[in-house]
């Protein structure tokens, strides 16, 4: 292996990796096209206030579960070096355009950085920046996903506070990915994204690859797609069959959670219309008045714990599977790039074979391509061990934490209806209407 390549060195922690020089640059999807936000109003949210209703019960499945602890825990806080927030969504409106923007708040420990505190604004492109950046310098590592860019049809959407939060978060979830990453947290432009000044932030970007760069390492790209890899490792035709399959479930899991989400809101309209129903027939059956009214108040409060259940799987669940979609679509993606970068090796391969380039030369290209593939190939299965970790506990606490709020809507909901029958059963027993049986 030509040692000459390699001069790069990114450390983080105690330990460090060595980086091509010319691994910089290489195939990347183009995309020039810059996002058009739209102005939305305020985005503080509202809880919604729970059931006064709260059953306690000690062998309830909930005390189980809340039992359940991981095989696999996250870093303690203390290990870490590095925290960001994004919030506080601010709408900037121009000439031409109309935008939000997001203050990023960073708190640090680093050595690196000029100070333990930063905060700046930045606007969705920026993020898309950043994560353009990393891919380039790093091909074969899993950038974690942004949140889709904007499309026409969504365009009611974006008027809309829900959506701008459920952003929010996404792009907070996105940079603390990216701080918890050992290579891409230490990476110089993921500092500037943090601490640069708008003006000094713009001017960085300008400094990357040009567009007629990038299209010509999209040509290659191309290029080795059509040629394809003659000899792939079967450890990465594994990793593609599993990025397929993992594609395939988390997507139906998706989309038939999202189909869930909107045939409970279509529940919890009926139900709305049902409680001043038993209300207002309470006025004309005197007999019944106080039944119906009861039934009217247990309907009222089931309908809180429903709104409560639809946000929650609105929040929490939908963003994590929606989320690990788009991370499936990640993973392809660095696929193709290793086999982009074995099969520019193979084709170099080829050409010193038949003589079709000057050998001397040829065979410097030829170390330099084979340092290359190996890095990448080092690389992706080393951040693919850690992918699969992540991944797993985000599911799986994703999972136990929508177990739980099962566990307690269908608590809280049997709990009103038990406290009706037994006020029911209370009265039958004050009016001498006993059920001997």
């Amino acid at each position: 292996m030509s040692a000459s390549v390699v001069d790069n060195t990114v450390s983080s922690g105690n330990s460090s990796v060595a980086i091509p020089t010319d691994i910089s640059g290489q195939i990347l999807d183009l995309d020039e096209d810059d996002e058009l936000e739209v102005f939305s109003k305020d985005t503080s949210t509202t809880q919604t206030d729970g059931s006064s209703f709260n059953a306690s019960m000690q062998t309830s499945p909930a005390s189980m579960i809340n039992q359940y602890k991981f095989e696999e825990e996250e870093e303690d806080a203390d290990t870490k070096d590095i925290f960001v927030t994004v919030d506080n969504p601010e709408s900037h409106v121009t000439a031409i355009e109309t935008y939000i923007t997001y203050r990023v708040e960073t708190k640090t420990t680093r050595s690196e950085f000029d100070s333990s505190e930063f905060e700046v604004r930045r606007r969705y492109q920026d993020f898309l920046w950043l994560k353009g950046r990393l891919e380039e310098a790093h091909p074969t590592l899993i950038v974690h996903p942004l949140p889709e860019k904007f499309v026409m049809k969504g365009m009611v959407e974006r008027f809309n506070e829900d959506f701008i939060e459920t952003r929010r978060r996404a792009l907070h979830k996105f940079l603390n990915k990216i701080a918890e990453h050992p290579i891409f947290s230490s990476s110089e432009d993921f500092k500037i994204f943090l601490t640069a000044g708008s003006g000094e932030l713009t001017s960085h970007k300008k400094q990357g690859p040009g567009f007629l760069s990038r299209m010509g390492e999209t040509v290659k790209a191309v290029a080795a797609a059509v040629r394809g890899v003659r000899n792939r490792p079967q450890e990465f035709t594994d990793m593609q069959e599993y990025a397929e399959a993992f594609s395939q479930k988390i997507s139906s899991l998706d989309k038939v959670t999202q189909r869930i989400v909107r045939e409970q809101k279509e529940y919890l309209e009926e139900l709305k219309e049902c409680g001043p129903t038993y209300a207002l027939w309470s006025q004309s059956e005197q007999e019944l008045a106080e039944p119906l009214k009861n039934v009217a108040g247990c309907v009222d409060n089931c309908c809180k714990e429903t709104e409560e259940q639809v946000k929650h799987l609105n929040d929490h669940l939908i963003p994590v599977l929606h989320e690990y979609v788009l991370c499936a679509d990640t993973l392809k993606a660095v696929l193709r790039r290793r086999d982009n970068i074995q099969a520019d090796f193979e084709g170099k391969t080829e050409a010193l074979a038949t003589k079709k380039a000057d050998r001397d030369a040829m065979r410097d290209e030829l170390d330099k391509a084979e340092d290359r593939l190996e890095w990448a190939n080092n690389a992706l299965k080393t951040d693919w061990t850690r992918w699969q970790k992540v991944m797993r506990t985000d599911l799986r606490s994703a999972f136990i934490d929508t177990a739980e709020r099962n566990v307690s809507y269908y608590e809280k909901c049997l709990a009103v209806w038990e406290s009706f029958l037994q006020s029911q059963r209370t009265d039958a027993e004050g009016n001498g209407n006993v059920d001997s049986s």
